[in-house]
């Protein structure tokens, strides 16, 4: 084994650049090519990579350092044979952008373009004669752009470069579009010199325009010469960027590969630069997300409006429950064919009966609501029509029958509606039932229902009881076929056969999946909690 000190290459400029990025650790194993750390200047940034495969021993530099070209990055333990070959590919790697550069320099550039007169703007020298893609054009036929303005980017594998425009002037015609392969020579776009006169002769250009051109030129590691990555200003979530953004070459190319706008992830590195564990965390984001359903069946989603135009407004973000309900709700709705059938039972007596427990209510610490009782009468009617304690599987051909009967209550929370779910509610007593009704209405109120309690429901009430409203049609909770849906009790003149006597009634909603349950079947249903509700005898039978 021997240890090979890894500096850094040639990148096209004396200056010192910072060092935004270190991409590997001592202890690391690391290949050729991996990459070691990433430079960034004003203008550009750019992957080292590593020239020979190893272990990192020793590492020179860090985060925010200024470093420039033949400066120590780490130590890499190699093999002999390897490191004696790197060593000779590294001299002749460094040798390739000088002479570029001076073979560029040597060679007389266009005499200038002429007040009004149309010129094409070609690729420069990019470091490379193989075509590279062209990921954004930043110009339009019109606009007027001054000498430095970024024309298009391009990327390869490895690196990311702006192509300035040597000289300002409006454009003519644009030549390209995102997409394309270019390399050098090819005709990006023409121009309409802004001014200045045509000299008689051709004069050499500038030692330092010369060396202008030629820095985005920049070889990346001792055995390859790799392009920089140009990287604007600018952040906030494609394939491509929707706009400039702040990231590495190595950044962007995981990004096109996960299908990551970038526009979209909030960098934390230097100048809110993009970094890997950005991403990461960006991705682990969106896929804990509910699932966004905003059009369905060839729907098309509602656009978004300007409502400022029209007054003061204030955009807020929805809380997680409400995103995850809105989801859910939307799914629902435009997966289930919904019928909803409405009753009203005669509750007198059981108000009556209620009332009477109050003594044992106070003794017990327990109050018992009306939806106590109609968990009861529900759980009861599943066992007397088990098609609605079913389930329908995605193929359409099979329902899942279920032997256990499991009550989801709606409970409204300041962070939005949940469902916990009163398991074996028909294996429960009165009290018991109610106790488990508190309980998840105080730890609803704190946050502190835990997922799996809402989990595993055959069928859900919603209990609009306390609140007020004659009658409402709930949205079936999938997989479930029905919901029971509970207006406010109201008192009604009654009928008797001899008189009109004040009874009272609460109404009911039952909406159902009309692929599970039938309007025969549901009629049935409700009569059967109706009448369980007017005498709860009726459960015990």
């Amino acid at each position: 084994m021997a240890t090979e000190i890894i500096k850094v290459p040639d990148i096209g400029t004396s200056d010192k650049v910072t060092v935004v990025e270190v991409s590997v650790k001592v202890g690391d194993v690391i290949a050729e090519d991996d990459t070691l750390i990433v430079l960034e200047t004003d203008k550009a940034s750019m992957d080292v990579p590593a020239p020979m495969a190893g272990k990192v021993t020793k590492l020179k530099i860090a985060e925010g350092d200024e470093i420039g070209e033949g400066d120590e990055i780490l130590y890499l333990e190699v093999e002999k044979a390897e490191a004696g070959n790197a060593s000779s590919d590294s001299d002749n790697a460094s040798t390739a952008p000088a002479q570029k550069s001076a073979e560029k320099a040597e060679a007389a550039p266009e005499a200038p373009a002429a007040s009004g007169a149309v010129k094409p703007i070609e690729v420069p020298d990019i470091g490379t004669t193989e075509a590279v893609e062209i990921i954004e054009v930043h110009v339009s036929v019109g606009d007027i752009i001054a000498a430095d303005d970024a024309i298009v980017t391009l990327e390869t594998d490895k690196a990311s470069m702006e192509v300035p425009a040597p000289e300002g002037g409006e454009v003519v015609s644009v030549k390209v579009k995102v997409g394309d392969s270019v390399s050098l020579g090819d005709q990006l776009i023409e121009i309409r010199a802004a001014g200045g006169s045509a000299p008689a002769e051709s004069k050499p250009a500038a030692p330092e325009k010369a060396e202008k051109a030629a820095e985005p030129e920049v070889p990346a590691a001792a055995k390859k010469v790799h392009a920089p990555a140009i990287v604007t200003g600018d952040d906030d979530e494609l394939i491509r960027p929707s706009k400039p953004v702040h990231a590495g070459p190595a950044v962007r190319l995981l990004a096109r590969e996960l299908g990551v706008d970038l526009a979209q992830v909030r960098g934390s590195g230097p100048r809110e630069r993009i970094l890997k564990e950005d991403l990461t965390a960006f991705v682990k984001k969106k896929m804990r997300e509910p699932e966004r359903v905003s059009a369905g069946a060839g729907i098309p989603a509602v656009p978004d409006q300007d409502f400022s135009k029209f007054g003061s407004i204030e955009v807020k973000e929805m809380g997680r429950i409400q995103q995850l309900t809105a989801a859910n709700m939307a799914r629902n709705w435009l997966n289930i064919p919904h019928v909803t059938q409405f009753d009203e039972a005669d509750v007198t007596d059981l108000e009556s009966f209620r009332n009477s427990l109050k003594p044992q209510m106070e003794k017990r610490g327990v109050k018992i609501s009306p939806l106590a009782f109609l968990v009861k009468a529900c759980a009861a009617a599943l066992h007397e029509f088990p098609n609605f304690n079913v389930s329908l599987m995605a193929d359409g051909k099979h329902i899942v029958q279920k032997h256990y009967v499991n009550i989801g209550i709606a409970v409204d929370t300041p962070n939005g509606l949940i469902v916990p779910v009163i398991k074996d509610a028909d294996k429960k007593s009165i009290w018991q039932i109610a106790e488990e009704i508190i309980d998840f209405a105080q730890r609803g109120r704190k946050g502190q229902i835990k997922s799996n309690e809402m989990q595993g429901g055959c069928f859900t009430i919603s209990s609009l009881g306390g609140l007020g409203g004659t009658a409402f049609t709930p949205i079936v909770n999938a997989p479930e076929v029905a919901i029971l849906g509970v207006s406010k009790n109201q008192v009604k003149p009654f009928w008797t056969g001899k008189e009109f006597v004040p009874r009272t009634f609460t109404p009911l909603s039952l909406s159902y999946d009309h692929r599970a349950v039938n309007g025969a079947d549901a009629a049935k249903f409700t009569t059967y909690v109706c009448e369980a509700l007017t005498d709860l005898r009726r459960i015990l039978l």
